[in-house]
């Protein structure tokens, strides 16, 4: 995986949360900040912030120099008017690098003017450092290219990357999307506590923390999630009635199987522009 400090100039487009985390997750594992340009028509108060604490200028479009990486951070339903702004400053050697949820690899490429392409689609937990990336390369990435993408895309957690750009999709569908399941689960949970008499409040503390602390315990034992479930669930239970309910025909399984495939198939529209 390549040094960040030998990378040389990084200019992320699109300065929103999931750029800011990347750019904070750069400059802390070591890129200069006279090596990073922002680019971002409407700061955000925590952009121009961020920019002021580490002394840089964030510019309304892309200037000057060409950068050797190119991150675009932007929405996917501007992005074809963002990669046609940025083809004067795209040189030979500049790899893009893309975030954004369903743009396939040969969109970017006609878009940017250049094969040296990658596509990846992280997740929010990439605010704090807990994120996962799936990343898959164009035909015109070389093993630098590949290496610096890591290097970069490593800031914001763990990478996983493939070789058939479809699986992208279904990556969007699972890890992309999969923060917000997370979320409505503990919406959830916390609605069926006050549903049985608990007070609102105490009902989401109980199912926030129910949940932090489960994410704590499979990061920390190496054991699948199938044998930590069996390891906290005693034969006739309580644990083992409410599974039987989860776990049954009309269950969460083929309720996540539905869910999973109509994000699968929305990343996939966006792809087709």
């Amino acid at each position: 995986m390549a040094n960040l400090r030998s990378i040389g100039p990084v200019m992320l487009v699109g300065a929103g949360k999931m750029g800011m985390a990347l750019a904070t997750g750069w400059l802390e594992a070591g890129l200069p900040p006279t090596n990073l340009v922002l680019v971002e028509p409407r700061p955000s108060e925590e952009t121009k912030a961020f920019a002021a604490e580490y002394d840089l200028k964030i510019y309304d479009h892309a200037v000057g120099l060409l950068p050797n990486v190119l991150v675009l951070a932007v929405k996917p339903q501007v992005i074809d008017e963002v990669m046609a702004s940025l083809v004067p400053v795209i040189g030979p050697q500049t790899l893009v690098v893309s975030i954004a949820a369903g743009i396939s690899l040969a969109r970017l490429a006609k878009g940017t003017g250049t094969d040296r392409v990658v596509r990846s689609m992280p997740n929010t937990p990439a605010q704090i450092g807990k994120g996962v990336t799936g990343v898959v390369a164009g035909d015109g990435v070389d093993q630098d290219g590949r290496s610096a993408a890591e290097a970069l895309l490593s800031a914001a957690g763990l990478v996983v990357w493939f070789d058939d750009e479809s699986d992208l999709d279904a990556v969007t569908a699972v890890s992309g999307s999969g923060p917000a399941y997370v979320f409505n689960l503990v919406e959830a949970l916390a609605a069926a506590g006050v549903a049985q008499g608990l007070d609102e409040h105490v009902a989401m503390v109980l199912a926030r923390q129910t949940v932090i602390g489960s994410a704590a315990l499979l990061e920390a034992d190496a054991a699948p999630a199938s044998v930590l479930r069996q390891n906290v669930t005693s034969p006739n239970g309580t644990t083992a009635a409410a599974l039987n309910v989860l776990m049954g025909d009309d269950g969460l399984t083929p309720l996540m199987d539905r869910a999973v495939d109509a994000a699968r198939k929305r990343s996939e529209e966006l792809g087709r522009g």
